[in-house]
């Protein structure tokens, strides 16, 4: 049974706009690879159902994510009947994408409300497609129906459809760029993305660092800015307060949830936002933390414009990515670029 609803996986599709697609056989490295993808931020996954007993390590890889990382979002791919639908579904597959559009398997995951996304080579098939309940249409092969050209035309009549071409999408900015001007929702990414040198050698970083560039060059094509907004202000305790007085305080009047972590709290409610308060500071000074769409590109944007970064403050990890500048702003509040998965 699917973990996430149709519109989460639509949704976050659209969101991220790329959807790494891959098969391999052995288990532990099917593991390494969703999960180097998923560390370079990229959330929605298709195995492709291409070898013996596929779905065996598919259902496998659902078993080990749901607690591993209950955020990625496994679907399958190259289903071509009702039938093998049904068995990913019952496997976990949270979308089913196939090269070709069959209206049974649209009816299949129709009932069970789950994400169809169909091969499509014309502009009849898309249409039939979306008669039969598909908002994200797979072009395949993306390259050979025409390309970003191929998508342009469509839109201009049709400008509700989504598309996602997979076969043809490169993983260089060039391409990238080209799809994404042309108006697709999504592109989905094979052998250019999980390269088969890099899985033999145990390469997973380059996987990691290559989906994250991706997705920056996607946020670019899109004209989706570097720098994203506050993520959170941190507050220090002063005035004889301590940090988990000022915890509690913001628990109690706006029944904010508290979380303590090593050297801080985080208040927050139930939408985007948070306050981090810290536990150590003796100081009426705050800092702000900047969301930042590319860590890289942030810091080198900073740069430009004649600001320093603290390297002892750098922090790198998969989920998480800060450093503070050296500078502060005029009143004397320090600030810190933050990125997240």
């Amino acid at each position: 049974m699917a973990r996430f609803s149709r519109l989460e996986v639509l949704n976050e599709t659209i969101n991220i706009g790329v959807v790494p697609v891959f098969y391999n056989g052995d288990l532990e490295v099917a593991k390494k690879i969703v999960s180097a993808c998923a560390a370079g931020g990229a959330r929605v996954i298709e195995f492709t159902n291409r070898g013996d007993n596929a779905y065996r390590i598919f259902s496998d890889l659902v078993q080990h994510f749901a607690t591993a990382d209950p955020k990625i979002i496994l679907g399958v791919g190259s289903v071509l009947d009702p039938a093998t639908a049904a068995l990913y579904i019952s496997s976990g597959a949270n979308f089913i994408v196939g090269p070709v559009l069959n209206p049974d398997v649209a009816k299949v995951c129709n009932r069970r409300k789950v994400a169809y996304s169909p091969g499509c080579g014309s502009a009849s098939e898309i249409s039939e497609a979306e008669e039969l309940g598909v908002e994200i249409v797979k072009v395949f092969p993306g390259d050979a129906v025409g390309g970003p050209t191929f998508v342009k035309a469509i839109l201009g009549p049709c400008p509700w459809t989504r598309i996602m071409p997979t076969g043809g999408v490169e993983a260089t900015q060039e391409s990238i760029t080209a799809w994404f001007k042309a108006g697709v929702a999504a592109v989905g990414i094979g052998s250019h993305l999980v390269k088969k040198e890099w899985v033999d050698a145990g390469n997973f970083e380059a996987m990691t660092a290559l989906t994250g560039q991706i997705i920056g060059w996607i946020r670019q094509a899109r004209g989706q800015g570097l720098f994203l907004g506050v993520e959170h202000p941190g507050l220090y305790p002063y005035r004889g307060a301590t940090g988990k007085d000022m915890a509690e305080w913001y628990g109690l009047v706006f029944g904010f949830k508290v979380v303590e972590g090593n050297s801080s709290f985080f208040a927050s409610g139930s939408v985007a936002g948070r306050i981090e308060i810290m536990k150590k500071g003796d100081t009426d000074r705050c800092h702000l933390a900047v969301l930042v769409s590319d860590f890289d590109a942030a810091i080198a944007a900073v740069k430009a414009k004649g600001i320093e970064i603290d390297e002892s403050t750098l922090v790198l990890r998969p989920d998480t990515k800060a450093v503070y500048l050296k500078q502060t702003d005029p009143a004397g509040n320090m600030v810190h670029l933050l990125w997240r998965k």
